[in-house]
């Protein structure tokens, strides 16, 4: 009996082997170019990782915890992996769910009575197409979507009321199982004509699931410009924040690729708004990790460690393992670079310092060769007016004396007095005072003796 039960468990993991490729890690086709460009500086990790994994005596040995070092090199390179896959990957099961549900109830609705055989059949295929797909198994995916297609063609109006939705989403389908397979421009076709039907017959819920997907398209071919440009076309049309959060990523990480730093962190930023609001962990830790590695690249380091720290919390409560060790690589690396911006910051701290000092001593040198400068010039402007001061008295006396002999000189040439001024008027008055009473006293002796002269002369 248990020999049995276990056959049958054994049964149902069983492949066809034409799907042998895509079992074991089933990972989707990678071009080696694309994805060193979007794993960045993360690829080296992964390619010693990779290395290190064909070391049998390593991969064997085990940690203090008892856990391999084989199997924390597998878990580091399925993470490095999800970063890789992560934002371009297939569209969201959500989303699927979200356009096959609304499909078939718009469908339901205008048939206006239970869903027919033809309604069950589809619904029946479409679950088929993307169980196929999210099993690893793109090509049998594509192949199941190319023949409801075919089939449907058939079919008439009334059985199917909405058979231009239908078609759009077949080719959606088929275009996401091109992705998976590796073929891209095949892939982008499929998309365009989804776009192009439902831009014909404005299906709006439509338009913005081949806006997504052909701009999954571009960033896994390394178009990140025209990814983000389609994007930013779907972005009026996305109605709920765990989309938003999804599509605000993608863009993000886009941004990084192209070395936009700031409009990264600025998407990351809104793609973790939304997640908090939605209450997301997965998403706020995925969000806060291109937040972080956006601020590095902007070398702000003390930011980038703050985000990194609460995204190492987050991956705790989720016991995402592999996540943790890569955010604790992360952390590490950033703790570093805010190291090094410390001492940087102190270094230019410093010099700034000693440019200062060294200004100062520049000024208190200017300020000193200046007071000398005054005082030199004082100095010499006092001995200057000295020596003004004490020529000045003997040039008025000498301009004085020169100036009475000009008017005296002048005055007997011209026959004229000049009347002298009121103080030289009061010093003649004086002289002539004293001169008129010496002067009387000899004009009496000579009247006199002219008196005494005349008694004798006859009469």
């Amino acid at each position: 009996m248990w020999q049995s039960k276990r056959a049958k468990q054994k049964l149902q993991v069983k492949f066809p082997k034409k799907d042998a490729k895509y079992l074991g890690r089933q990972e989707p086709v990678r071009n080696e170019k694309t994805e060193r460009q979007l794993l960045g500086e993360l690829y080296v990790d992964k390619a010693f990782l990779e290395k290190l994994l064909k070391d049998e005596d390593l991969t064997k040995s085990t940690t203090k915890q008892g856990v391999t070092v084989g199997r924390l090199i597998q878990e580091g390179l399925s993470y490095l992996d999800t970063r890789t896959d992560f934002w371009q990957q297939q569209k969201p099961i959500y989303a699927r769910i979200r356009d096959r549900k609304l499909m078939l109830k718009r469908w339901t609705r205008d048939q206006k009575r239970k869903p027919s055989e033809v309604a069950r059949y589809i619904l029946k295929s479409m679950e088929d197409i993307d169980m196929l797909l999210t099993s690893g198994s793109p090509e049998r995916s594509c192949q199941k979507a190319e023949q409801v297609l075919k089939k449907i063609q058939g079919w008439s109006d009334e059985e199917i009321p909405n058979r231009s939705e239908l078609v759009g989403n077949l080719y959606s389908c088929i275009g996401n199982a091109q992705i998976e397979m590796g073929n891209m421009a095949a892939a982008l076709q499929s998309h365009q004509v989804d776009l192009d039907i439902a831009k014909e017959n404005n299906l709006t819920d439509a338009i913005s699931r081949a806006l997504d997907n052909i701009g999954r398209v571009h960033a896994r071919m390394g178009n990140f410009q025209n990814a983000i440009d389609t994007w930013e076309e779907k972005i009026p049309l996305v109605k709920s924040n765990l989309e938003k959060t999804w599509l605000f990523h993608e863009m993000g990480r886009c941004y990084l690729e192209l070395n936009k730093a700031a409009e990264a962190r600025d998407f990351g930023e809104r793609s973790l708004q939304c997640a908090e609001e939605e209450g997301d962990i997965e998403w706020q830790l995925n969000g806060g990790v291109l937040v972080a590695q956006a601020q590095v690249k902007l070398e702000d380091f003390q930011s980038a460690v703050t985000y990194f720290e609460k995204a190492l919390e987050q991956a705790k409560r989720i016991h995402n393992v592999a996540a943790m060790q890569a955010i604790i690589i992360a952390l590490d690396e950033a703790n570093k670079g805010f190291i090094k911006e410390l001492k940087e910051e102190q270094r230019l701290e410093r010099m700034r310092e000693l440019k200062e000092l060294e200004d100062e001593e520049e000024e208190e040198e200017e300020e000193e060769e200046e007071q000398e400068e005054e005082k030199k010039k004082e100095d010499a402007g006092a001995a200057d007016t000295g020596e003004r001061t004490s020529k000045k008295p003997e040039e008025e006396k000498a301009g004085k004396t020169e100036t009475e002999g000009e008017k005296q000189v002048s005055g007997t040439e011209g026959g004229e007095t000049i009347a002298p001024k009121d103080g030289e008027k009061k010093q003649e008055e004086e002289e002539e005072k004293s001169q008129g009473e010496s002067g009387g006293g000899s004009q009496k002796t000579e009247d006199d003796n002219t008196g005494k002269s005349g008694e004798n002369i006859p009469g």
